[in-house]
């Protein structure tokens, strides 16, 4: 059904009442996160000590202020295997639909391999994965 037959049909299609059940699974939603994290706190166990409240990572106990200066190219590697990552993500409709994408597709994906490849080479050109300091 086309949506502007059914304006035609329902004028009061867009006005602030049917907004109200959004509204209101959103108010249940919020009531029920504060009523269960208002209850863990009533009801949960309290024993601090000073070997809980003391800061945890991963295991390893804190040495040295936090606060030294770290290497950039740390998070430049992050920062390149996210990007690169999210763009492999683009593959997947391709891969569900190249039947039907046909030739134009194909031709439009090595398009998009090349700026990939380009932006690749780039990042390598420009250093950012050499590690020799």
């Amino acid at each position: 059904m086309d949506i502007t037959l059914l304006q035609v049909t329902n004028p009061n299609l867009n006005n602030s009442t049917s907004y109200f059940p959004i509204g209101v699974q959103l108010i249940f939603a919020l009531g029920f996160v504060g009523a269960v994290l208002g209850l863990t706190h009533l009801l949960g166990p309290k024993r601090k000590t000073a070997e809980k409240l003391q800061n945890f990572e991963s295991g390893i106990e804190a040495v040295g202020n936090a606060r030294h200066p770290m290497a950039i190219k740390y998070f430049l590697v992050a920062i390149l295997f996210v990007l690169f990552d999210v763009e492999v993500i683009f593959f997947y409709p391709y891969a569900v639909n190249f039947r039907g994408l046909g030739w134009n597709g194909f031709m439009e994906v090595l398009m998009f391999v090349g700026f990939f490849l380009a932006g690749f080479i780039y990042v390598i050109k420009k250093g950012a994965l050499t590690w020799e300091d």
